[in-house]
């Protein structure tokens, strides 16, 4: 699964996506798209199957994934960790969460000292066998 990031921008890249296609549907597939002056014959042979209804259709249809998208965009943003939060509760979060990191880091020191300790005491005991 990705990080909350990652699938906020593939959303927004797929909104952008969707805001392309819909606009472009529209423009190629109103209703005066057959009848401008400027029309190429491709875009007016394609638009020629669309029914006013059916055009109504699948305006409403677009603009319904358009919301929907959108909806998910801001549940993901909601998602996003730090929303809701104040900026002086993230810091005094920031601040535990380095105090934690450096008893973590000085039980990791003290660790590291431990074993240092214990290797030398195995490296005599290995020695003393050694001569015997």
């Amino acid at each position: 699964m990705t990080d909350r990031l990652t699938q906020l921008q593939d959303a927004l890249d797929q909104l952008s996506t969707q805001f392309y296609s819909t606009l472009r549907y529209l423009n190629e597939h109103h209703p005066h798209a057959s009848s401008s002056p400027g029309a190429n014959s491709s875009s007016s042979s394609s638009s020629a199957g669309d029914s006013p209804v059916q055009f109504q259709q699948r305006t409403r249809e677009l603009a319904r994934d358009l919301v929907i998208k959108q909806q998910q965009i801001e549940f993901l943003i909601g998602a996003l960790p730090g929303i809701g939060t104040s900026a002086a509760a993230q810091a005094d979060r920031l601040a535990a969460l380095q105090r934690e990191m450096h008893d973590v880091e000085a039980a990791r020191a003290g660790a590291v000292r431990e074993r240092e300790r214990l290797r030398a005491l195995l490296d005599g005991v290995v020695a003393c066998v050694r001569r015997v």
